[in-house]
């Protein structure tokens, strides 16, 4: 080993730190606040040390219109304000004005392993049916730069959706292989954080299908942009089925969008669902829908309202995430340079 990784401390125990990010492609929905934006605010708010990135390297993996994708990074980084991330209290950038996301994702591309990628879930479905060898080799590579993303934080804690687990896993793999390949415990084994009633929203017209921003139906979604009428009509136009709502949890098991109606429900009041079915039971959807509507519309209008002005100022966002990346670069460009020490890069002595 050279005499730079000689001198490099080995962490014995590492700083609670959470890390995770939302690719900047734009429409964020009330999925993406349930599983993702409220669970970091209550993160924040734990007084973790919390850094939130625009994943804007991982949007670029498909084609991306230069004009939307700015706008889609201001737009997704009002989001995560108006939510209730604080920059000051919270590290919020986009990825792109950190170097050591791409310089450790590529030292990670060499650790990782052919193999693992191949088996990547998120991959299989990106290019089923289609000729993967037209796809990019980012697309491919993409786990390596999100084990980067967190790892060049020793990040211990990532919040993440049920269809990120996977490379969640993989991020760990990395993280052992390098530490056995070199013989230091040096990067942290993260912990996935998984919990609450609402990580993984449905579909409002197909309770069996996730929310996303890419149906075709924009009825099957509630936007963060959406007004209060909208939002009210959209829960009023949900499908559901003809029987009240039960009075067990059980027995919402072979109701996918009852069950998803009422975990929507919980996690907006911050109730449990046992506490939703309690209230509910046998209630018609002609009582229900309301009631959610209701408070659907008082948790998200006053967000897209704070969203609508941020995005009037996108020089403000500017400065936010130019502030947030200086911050994030303190933290990563130590870590960076230890990794490189630890495999034998020699350095600028400039640093």
């Amino acid at each position: 080993m050279s005499t730079q990784a000689s001198a490099v401390q080995t962490p014995t125990s590492f700083k609670p730190r959470i890390f995770s990010g939302i690719q900047p492609s734009g429409g964020l929905t009330l999925g993406n606040y349930l599983g993702a934006l409220k669970r970091f605010v209550e993160k924040q708010d734990e007084g973790i040390e919390t850094i939130y990135c625009m994943v804007d390297m991982h949007a670029i993996t498909v084609w991306q219109d230069p004009e939307k994708l700015r706008h889609q990074t201001r737009e997704g980084a009002a989001a995560f304000i108006a939510a209730g991330i604080d920059p000051k209290r919270s590290i919020l950038f986009n990825q792109s004005q950190v170097s050591a996301h791409a310089e450790l994702g590529w030292i990670f591309s060499c650790i990782a392993r052919m193999g693992w990628m191949s088996r990547m879930t998120q991959w299989k479905d990106k290019t089923a049916g289609k000729n993967a060898e037209a796809a990019s080799l980012g697309l491919f590579a993409y786990p390596a730069l999100m084990a980067a993303d967190i790892l060049t934080y020793h990040a211990t804690m990532v919040p993440v959706g049920e269809d990120q687990k996977q490379h969640l896993e993989l991020t760990r793999d990395i993280a052992i292989k390098f530490n056995n390949d070199y013989g230091l415990d040096f990067f942290p084994v993260v912990e996935p954080l998984i919990e609450g009633a609402a990580t993984r929203v449905m579909s409002l017209r197909d309770g069996t299908k996730k929310m996303s921003k890419s149906d075709p139906s924009d009825q099957s979604r509630i936007n963060l942009t959406d007004d209060a009428d909208t939002i009210a009509t959209k829960i009023r136009k949900a499908k559901t089925d003809p029987l009240p709502l039960p009075d067990s949890v059980e027995a919402l098991r072979d109701r996918p969008e009852a069950r998803n109606l009422v975990n929507i429900y919980a996690a907006l009041a911050e109730h449990s669902v046992e506490q939703v079915v309690r209230d509910f039971a046998g209630a018609q959807f002609g009582t229900f829908k309301p009631a959610l509507a209701d408070l659907a519309v008082a948790k998200l209008s006053p967000i897209t309202t704070e969203m609508n002005r941020l995005m009037a100022d996108p020089a403000e966002i500017d400065r936010i995430l130019g502030d947030g990346a200086d911050r994030a670069e303190a933290i990563a460009r130590p870590i960076l340079d230890r990794t490189k020490d630890i495999v034998g890069m020699i350095r600028s002595p400039k640093g």
